[in-house]
């Protein structure tokens, strides 16, 4: 009977005021950061006792989407895609002064011209015409500049749910290796129980306690990570966690010295990003992603799909894979992503489910073998537990790592 009754409410829950989705009572959270993660909360105790098709995931991937544009109309619009981003701006790369004045003369305006610290490039953000949509200004900015990349502002979603149980402490073993190298993440700022080396913000209102970055930042150090710093791309801003915010982090976090950076957040493909990702890259950066919650079905997460990124999965205690993953262009490795414990905004552990939390435990791992002189492809590849089929494989990848690690 419990069956019968779920779906409806899962349906229900879906179809509430974003205002009353918020995982912890008092707790202020970011508006877009964990819009998705409320549906993968409620998703979690409905795949605990009824199977969910890749389908059904997928269309509720789209309805938590529709509903974030439709309760934000103010800030946020859908791009020529169909995809979230800010509303009222463009960024383009490569901008020449020919077509600037192009489109400048159509009613765009230069809002900002700027050098993203850290990664050496340039990116021009341009204000879109009064009465034009933002899949229109951007369909005419590509036509008034041809031999410029242009592009929305893509907003990304926080991977993952805190869940009200708290739990008794469980710590996670680091191998007995020593100091790992220093560690950035990019996501909402932990709370002050959560302590990290420094906090920047790159968006409104930012740097801003949130659940999902405190859990994050928490895992980092109970699997071994050190000199933390953390990159908030949401803050307070309704149209956070977007290309330019990510990108601008990004870069601060390669200038302070991280040699890994974690995202456990996912989106559309992005030009500005893949840029930002491929200069860091460049600078011997290992960026880690987690692949998302929407499900097999869903559109490749980013920047998990970004080449040269390892991307990660998420197995629950009994080590099966998480029936809501989503999928990149490729998978490197799964790491426990349900069944495991790390804290909240407040300082209280809490229960996780989401590939998010897989993420940070990959890039400690990673961080680890490079602070140990290793070869950090090859010490991971030597510690995974082949699961599945035999050899690396598109659901748990090259194997699983970080087997042991239960946070917090």
């Amino acid at each position: 009977m419990r069956r019968i009754f779920l779906i409806p409410a899962l349906l229900a829950m879906l179809a509430a005021p974003l205002a009353a989705q918020v995982t912890l009572p008092g707790t202020p959270l970011p508006r877009v950061g964990e819009v998705l993660d409320t549906m993968t909360d409620t998703l979690d105790e409905v795949l605990e006792t009824t199977s969910q098709t890749a389908g059904n995931l997928a269309r509720e991937r789209l309805r938590a989407i529709d509903r974030l544009v439709r309760r934000n109309r103010d800030t946020i619009a859908l791009d020529m895609r169909g995809e979230p981003a800010r509303r009222g701006e463009l960024l383009a790369m490569e901008v020449d002064t020919a077509s600037l004045k192009r489109a400048t003369a159509a009613g765009f305006t230069v809002l900002e011209v700027k050098l993203v610290e850290g990664l050496d490039f340039i990116v021009t953000r341009l204000g879109v015409p009064e009465g034009m949509s933002l899949a229109e200004a951007e369909r005419e900015l590509t036509r008034l500049m041809p031999e410029a990349t242009v592009a929305a502002d893509n907003l990304h979603f926080q991977s993952g749910a805190t869940r009200r149980t708290v739990l008794p402490v469980a710590n996670a073993a680091t191998g007995g290796l020593g100091p790992s190298v220093p560690v950035g993440m990019i996501d909402g700022a932990p709370g002050r129980a959560v302590p990290v080396v420094a906090s920047k913000g790159f968006a409104r209102g930012a740097p801003y306690p949130s659940n999902h970055g405190s859990a994050v930042a928490s895992l980092l150090a109970s699997a071994g990570a050190t000199a933390i710093r953390v990159a908030d791309v949401y803050g307070t801003d309704k149209a956070g966690g977007n290309a330019l915010a990510i990108a601008k982090g990004l870069g601060w976090l390669v200038t302070e010295g991280s040699r890994v950076v974690t995202i456990s957040l996912v989106g559309p493909q992005n030009p500005v990003l893949a840029r930002a990702i491929e200069a860091a890259q460049r600078k011997g950066v290992v960026v880690v992603a987690a692949v998302g919650n929407a499900g097999p079905a869903a559109p490749p997460a980013y920047p998990a799909s970004y080449q040269g990124v390892v991307a990660v999965t998420a197995v629950d205690g009994r080590r099966h894979a998480l029936l809501e993953a989503g999928r990149a262009l490729h998978l490197d490795y799964a790491a426990p992503g349900a069944d495991i414990r790390a804290l909240n905004a407040k300082g209280k552990r809490q229960r996780l489910r989401g590939t998010s939390f897989a993420a940070p435990l990959v890039a400690a791992r990673v961080a680890l073998a490079l602070g140990d002189n290793r070869n950090w492809r090859a010490a991971l590849d030597g510690e995974a537990l082949d699961l599945g089929r035999k050899g690396t494989d598109p659901v748990y990848g090259r194997g699983l790592v970080c087997a042991s690690c239960k946070g917090l």
